[in-house]
């Protein structure tokens, strides 16, 4: 029932018109780069050993077994005899035992694929965290940068008004320490965009400087049902424990069909008293089933209701996952137009209070505070930014809607 509904679920979600996630880096550059990464390497590798499993259990374990012996007959009054006898037998796997066997090998094949496209998934989402992380470094900077920038005027504000002998000297000293501040932070912007490259460099090299501008966030047009059913169509963690699932079935019936042992069939041929007596003939063997084949299969039987329960808890929490992150998504954008407003305000209020100052109408602590403000809102609408691209691009990639993520499947 599990496997309809979500076969179901797919279905729906893929007839759906697909939204768009304009700013992310582009598909030719990604694709190289997740399909070089380790993990995804280690994945795909598994992948071609999981093909080789399967093939192996798609042949017999069987393999036929040829035996001779030899022996001399020796009579009381007699002559002395040579004797030999000479075989070949093979264990049968029996149809229901290879059916099993199939199964199983399809469903490990199957789980290995899910692997690897989980794999794919978890470096993308990595790629979009680390390059995101550079952009905002790059924009802090340059924040940090129009901020020395606003320090350097309100000095020459002060310096102007003490020239007038409007304003004590000590002011000049109180903005000459708000520029040092602002320069300090400037560097230390700097110092985190060398960091954040570094290691955009090192988890995915070859990607070059990839800081542009950051895209403008966009609100998210479709409803929290939509976002469930593609994300559980593609999730390949649920894929996984499908898999799970499948092979412990495979292998509950593995183990009951393996409660009647295979047999054991062979020919010979045999010579004694010298060759004067030729026997040939046909051998048939099968062991005698005990108690532990039956305890085999009730634990096969077991490993399914815990894969199954399993595949259930799975889903469960995916479910949470989905709807916390599309409510972080629609809060994460709202919470960007209220901090864009606030920046908005401030800066505007931080001008007034220089242009006050400027005239006589304010004093140092006022314009030293205003500015403040306006950097700290500033910062937090930068924040408020690159939180709701994250959020927005993380769905995106969650259902496999972006960097041909889908085209894998």
């Amino acid at each position: 029932m599990l496997l309809i509904v979500l076969s179901t679920m797919s279905v729906s979600a893929l007839a759906a018109p697909l939204p768009e996630a304009p700013g992310l880096l582009p598909t030719p550059v990604v694709r190289p780069l997740l399909e070089q990464d380790p993990s995804v390497a280690a994945a795909r590798a598994s992948l071609e050993m999981a093909r080789q499993e399967a093939g192996i259990l798609d042949s017999s374990p069987y393999e036929w077994n040829a035996r001779l012996s030899s022996q001399r007959r020796t009579l009381q009054s007699g002559p002395r005899y040579q004797e030999w006898n000479v075989g070949i037998e093979r264990t049968l796997r029996l149809p229901g035992k290879a059916t099993a066997d199939r199964n199983i090998g399809k469903a490990t094949v199957e789980e290995a694929e899910a692997r690897y496209g989980d794999a794919k998934h978890e470096a993308a989402r990595e790629l979009l965290t680390l390059w995101l992380d550079g952009l905002h470094a790059e924009h802090a900077h340059e924040l940090a940068g129009a901020n020395v920038q606003a320090a350097q005027e309100n000095l020459n504000a002060v310096e102007k008004r003490v020239r007038a002998g409007d304003a004590a000297r000590l002011d000049i000293s109180l903005a000459q320490a708000e520029l040092a501040e602002q320069k300090r932070i400037a560097n230390d912007a700097k110092t985190q965009v060398a960091v954040a490259n570094a290691r955009l460099q090192a988890r995915f090299p070859g990607l070059g400087r990839q800081f542009t501008v950051a895209p403008t966030p966009l609100p998210l047009k479709e409803n929290a049902a939509f976002w469930r059913e593609r994300i559980l169509a593609q999730s390949d963690e649920l894929k996984t424990v499908q898999a799970q699932l499948q092979r412990a079935l495979a292998q509950a019936q593995r183990a009951r069909a393996d409660r009647v042992p295979d047999p054991t069939i062979g020919v010979y041929n045999a010579s004694e008293v010298g060759g004067q007596e030729r026997i040939t003939g046909m051998m048939i063997s099968m062991p005698i089933p005990g108690g532990k084949r039956r305890l085999h299969a009730a634990k096969a039987l077991y490993a399914v209701e815990a894969a199954r329960q399993e595949a259930e808890f799975r889903k469960r929490q995916l479910d949470a996952e989905i709807a916390s992150n599309v409510a972080a998504a629609e809060g994460a954008y709202e919470s960007l137009k209220i901090a864009e407003a606030g920046a908005s305000a401030m800066q505007d209020n931080a001008r007034l209070v220089q242009r006050a100052y400027s005239l006589g109408e304010a004093d140092l602590q006022a314009l030293l505070s205003a500015r403040r403000q306006a950097t700290m809102a500033a910062q937090n609408a930068l924040a408020a930014r690159m939180a709701a691209l994250k959020n927005y691009y993380l769905l995106f990639i969650d259902a496999h809607l972006v960097w041909d993520l889908e085209h894998d499947e």
